[in-house]
């Protein structure tokens, strides 16, 4: 038998989740079944829209069940293999985060090719977040030349690819954040306008000082004031990726509406929401675009890391209140 420890859904929450939402269980796991893997995971991932999971509605991926472990992006290493096409030593990616091991089909995890990355890049820059700042903005806001850039959380695992991509590609980008740290880090990958939010008493005057002629592009990864300041600083035709509205996601209702949503009208904008999943085509011009920019050193990345599967929760809980600088990752032993 090998032990394990999982953190499962103990309650739903009620607005912002707390610990008490959360539960560390003690598991035995027996050997591998028949075309079944067992994976010791090194590294999970703790990501926004994990909240949406945690109410009991329907939506595009299924509520996490009480008393269950949750689920999320991992990588780790086959330490027994009941089936031909792995072998123990093997690295591979899963969606069985949350917990330190695990048994599962063979088909359901994939074999990782980390390229000379570090394993961890591959839920971050070089996973789905990464895949989601290329899709959001090439397809959904479909990047055209000499478009100025407004990104949302530009410091975050999304936003700070989205700020490097559009940057890689020649465009004027304007960046979002909060806090001295996460300026100086969008300074350090080269955005051209760096916004602190926090130190700002109106968004909307700080997207015009950095762009006086408004924005093309707006990649939305916060929602509330950030998508009025978009709306109120488009050019007309400007086009808007709606990836995520974390500002949004503890709301115990529909909250106010946004204002200035008038101006998406007379200005003919575009606002489109995504979700990655359905763009998984994408996959592999994101994959060689991304080996080559990697091979240039064109990209950055930073992560936060916490350490040990007790400390999942509160990693997950800093998302809201702003602690990541880049990826937020769990170490685990």
């Amino acid at each position: 038998m090998t032990t394990s420890r999982e953190i499962r859904l103990k309650s739903r929450p009620v607005g912002t989740p707390t610990a008490a939402n959360f539960e560390l269980v003690k598991v035995d796991l027996a050997d591998p079944g028949p075309g079944q893997v067992q994976v010791r995971n090194t590294w999970m991932t703790v990501d926004p829209y994990m909240r949406g999971r945690m109410n009991d509605v329907k939506s595009y991926a299924p509520p996490f069940q009480l008393g269950e472990a949750m689920q999320g992006g991992a990588v780790g290493e086959v330490t027994a293999s009941n089936d031909p096409a792995f072998k123990a030593g093997d690295l591979v990616q899963s969606f069985f985060g949350w917990r330190e091991a695990f048994n599962a089909p063979a088909v359901a995890v994939q074999k990782l090719d980390t390229h000379g990355l570090p394993p961890q890049a591959f839920l971050g820059f070089a996973g789905m977040p990464g895949l989601t700042a290329y899709v959001g903005l090439l397809r959904i806001a479909e990047l055209k030349e000499g478009d100025v850039v407004f990104v949302s959380g530009a410091a975050g695992a999304v936003g700070s690819v989205v700020c490097q991509i559009a940057k890689i590609k020649g465009h004027t980008v304007i960046g979002s954040a909060g806090g001295a740290a996460k300026t100086a880090f969008l300074k350090d990958i080269g955005v051209d306008h760096v916004i602190d939010y926090k130190a700002e008493k109106d968004l909307t005057a700080a997207v015009l000082r950095a762009a006086p002629d408004g924005i093309d592009v707006y990649f939305d990864n916060v929602g509330g004031a950030h998508l009025e300041a978009a709306l109120m600083t488009a050019k007309p035709f400007g086009r808007f990726a709606l990836c995520g509205m974390i500002s949004q996601y503890n709301n115990t209702d529909l909250g106010e509406g946004v204002r200035g949503m008038v101006m998406a009208v007379g200005k003919s904008l575009t606002l489109r929401g995504f979700i990655v999943s359905n763009h998984t085509d994408m996959q592999a011009a994101y994959v060689k675009d991304l080996a080559g920019w990697v091979a240039a050193g064109k990209i950055k990345s930073h992560e936060t890391v916490k350490q040990g599967i007790e400390a999942a929760p509160e990693a997950f809980l800093g998302l809201f209140k702003g602690e990541n600088l880049g990826k937020m990752l769990v170490k685990l032993s």
